[in-house]
């Protein structure tokens, strides 16, 4: 799926790449640049954490006139009289504007490094507005997000997660140049395909995939997760035998009637009592008005 999905993002589509302090994904992220820049596709990189220099140190230099750099690093909050790009411009309008500024005909990829530092700066609910909008856009192709997930809470990363269409979790690898991917992506139908691989990253930028396992072993359940049997420490049963439950198979309950007893209850037989009633002459009843006696 990792080679899938550096051959060219869905169209419209989000895709984050999720880090933590232990392994960075941002080898990762510039194999995503340099992949769509072999693809024809311009690039514009909103750059907060890394300068254009380190950014552009790897990535194929025959292609790098279709990477636009959009300095945030130098004056990230516009603090001089005259910042490249700052936090405050991170609005579907202002992309939209930065993104079309280019002559190229076809819909750029937009590549953001990285969206931890946004939500520093920008609520959540403004970074998915703004990131949704852009996905619907038309002006951008596709987005790549670097997210630093031990930065943030869990609902926040779950937020932009469930917003992604693919999103690709790294940790390091058992060896030194290995890494594990653990890929969510969800098609357009809603279906959800999941998958691990251990891949390495060569000095060129390209993603090799070394193994691919969708099931890892016996997951380690969590004490905390486990099951505990709420009828464990009873001192009655409340289990029934294979006797027993016979038993309370054959039993008559008291509300069900039999074929028998309906059959008495709705047929009268001879003798069946009957209540007759006469009026005697104490009863005072008057046909033409029953509420005589009634003292209304």
């Amino acid at each position: 799926m990792l080679t899938e999905l550096l051959q060219g993002t869905d169209s419209g589509g989000l895709l984050i790449i999720q880090d933590s302090c232990s392994y960075s994904g941002r080898h990762l992220l510039k194999s995503f640049i340099n992949a769509a820049l072999n693809r024809g596709e311009v690039v514009h990189v909103l750059g907060f954490e890394v300068s254009e220099e380190e950014l552009k140190d790897g990535l194929k230099t025959s292609a790098t006139e279709r990477l636009h750099f959009h300095d945030a690093y130098t004056d990230p909050l516009g603090w001089t009289h005259h910042p490249a790009f700052t936090v405050h411009q991170f609005s579907p309008v202002e992309l939209t504007h930065l993104v079309k500024q280019t002559s190229h005909p076809k819909a750029a990829t937009l590549v953001i490094d990285s969206l931890s530092w946004i939500l520093r700066h920008v609520s959540l609910p403004d970074v998915c507005k703004t990131l949704q909008q852009l996905k619907k856009g038309g002006a951008v192709r596709a987005i790549i997000g670097l997210l630093h997930a031990d930065m943030h809470q869990r609902g926040a990363v779950g937020t932009l997660c469930h917003l992604a269409t693919s999103v690709i979790t790294v940790t390091s690898g058992a060896k030194g140049d290995e890494a594990l991917a653990k890929l969510t992506k969800r098609s357009k139908s809603g279906k959800v395909m999941q998958d691990e691989e251990v891949f390495s990253i060569k000095e060129d930028l390209t993603v090799t995939v070394l193994s691919r396992s969708s099931h890892h072993g016996h997951k380690q359940t969590d004490p905390e997760e486990e099951q505990t049997d709420p009828t464990a420490n009873l001192t009655f049963n409340l289990r029934l035998s294979d006797a027993e439950r016979q038993a309370k198979e054959k039993l008559a309950l008291p509300f069900v009637f039999s074929r028998e007893k309906k059959s008495a209850l709705l047929h009268s037989g001879q003798g069946s009592g009957r209540i007759l009633y006469e009026p005697d002459a104490n009863d005072d009843y008057d046909q033409e008005d029953p509420d005589d006696d009634l003292d209304v």
